[in-house]
């Protein structure tokens, strides 16, 4: 038996670990630059505030209901994030972290799911506070399909352990909430008829396959409680990472460029290192504010093959701005900076290059002091100069909650 647990409106959950009083009432979470609405507590919900919704939109009705409105805080949801899936491995070994408010548990031999369900969920809220959903089925999509039913359940608990109860969850469930049916799949199918999950698992396997690929036809097997999707308790490796964020203010000037470019390249050197991989190509691409259509839009880009592969922040830094200024025209307004790198191969088959200097080992040095400091100081004690101190061009969060869990200085301090 496969389990999905999910931490129901896992943002806006968050906030509320440590703002108690906010329990019961309306809360939205914003995305960067305070845009949009990306997490809402179920009173938000009842308002009539949809997700992804810009925030200016729903301004006026937010300060009318008097919602709590908090500007995103990734560092918090992280560390909240792996306190969860360190509480859920304690009940298996066999966990796979599908993303940051998600996990999936395997279970095998077990007798009374229904009552092990009920005291996972219990103990993971009492030592986290975070509320979740959990739903348990023979396969991982009916796992995600009997996690939708859960979040709908008083229990908010769905065990489908028998045919009967798998027949008679399908034919409510929706074909557009069902795991990996996206929207053009959505609309083939319901032109066909199909608007349930159970009247897709009617069809033949030889039809899943013409309309909907192999892919469909795993789909197809697994509501048939046959697993097809693998447990993935190994993370794969990264092909890409990119690190981008939006200005908080339009800019043109290259001081400011350097400076967003310097602080999103030495994050992206991290991101390497903790993957354990080195980049070969890198890619920086500027790009206007597309909804100005006042002002002229130019997004650039370019893509530099770096003569060594390394993941060292003075090099990724080095070659970012590199190529940055190479791209960069000063006659347009800029909302955004993106930093990315390909071709990514493990550190330990790093080849070099015969006819270019290296200065790797030097380089390596200074990040491996950079990520001591910054892990036991806090993130961004120790920066390259050229990020700069003042970072007019910093990303607008006017309502983000202190770091509780990861900085001293915003411990909760009691009387």
């Amino acid at each position: 038996m496969f389990a999905l647990v999910d931490g129901n409106n896992f943002y806006v959950s968050c906030e509320r670990l440590f703002r108690p009083e906010l329990n019961g009432k309306p809360v939205v979470v914003l995305s960067n630059n305070d845009g949009c609405i990306i997490s809402r507590s179920n009173e938000a919900k009842a308002l009539g505030i949809k997700m992804g919704v810009p925030y200016f939109k729903v301004k006026e009705l937010i300060e009318q209901e008097k919602v709590a409105v908090f500007s995103s805080n990734y560092t918090l949801y992280a560390d909240i994030s792996a306190r969860l899936m360190n509480n859920l491995a304690r009940f298996t070994p066999e966990v796979e972290v599908y993303s940051i408010d998600e996990c999936f548990l395997r279970f095998k031999g077990m007798e009374n799911l229904h009552t092990y369900a009920h005291y996972l969920r219990e103990s993971v809220i009492q030592n986290t506070g975070v509320p979740v959903s959990v739903g348990l089925a023979p396969t991982k999509t009916l796992a995600k399909l009997a996690n939708k039913i859960a979040k709908k359940s008083s229990t908010g608990v769905c065990v489908l352990d028998t045919e009967e109860a798998i027949t008679e969850a399908t034919q409510i469930f929706p074909i557009s909430d069902l795991w990996g049916i996206g929207r053009a799949y959505q609309v083939k199918l319901e032109l066909e008829g199909i608007r349930t999950a159970a009247q897709l698992r009617a069809k033949s396997e030889p039809w899943i396959k013409q309309q909907l690929t192999i892919q469909g036809v795993r789909l197809w097997h697994e509501l048939w409680s046959r697993p097809c999707i693998p447990l993935k308790e190994v993370l794969e490796r990264k092909q890409a990472i990119c690190t981008s964020r939006s200005f908080g203010k339009l800019t043109n000037n290259l001081d400011e460029l350097i400076e967003a470019t310097t602080a999103y390249a030495s994050r992206l050197a991290e991101k390497l290192r903790a993957d354990s991989s080195c980049a070969t190509v890198l890619t920086v691409q500027l790009l206007t504010n597309r909804f100005r259509k006042d002002l002229a839009q130019y997004n650039p880009a370019i893509s530099l093959a770096l003569s060594h592969p390394i993941n060292n922040t003075p090099d990724i830094v080095k070659a970012s701005v590199k190529g940055l200024k190479s791209i960069y025209d000063p006659r347009f307004q800029y909302s955004k900076v993106a930093v990315i790198v390909t071709d990514l191969i493990p550190e330990q088959e790093v080849q070099l290059n015969l006819f270019t200097e290296w200065n790797g080992p030097k380089h390596n040095q200074v990040s491996e002091l950079l990520d001591r400091i910054n892990q036991y100081y806090g993130s961004g004690t120790l920066r390259l100069a050229s990020e700069g101190f003042r970072k007019r061009w910093a990303m607008k969060r006017e309502n983000v909650s202190p770091n509780y869990t990861t900085d001293w200085g915003d411990i909760l301090r009691v009387g």
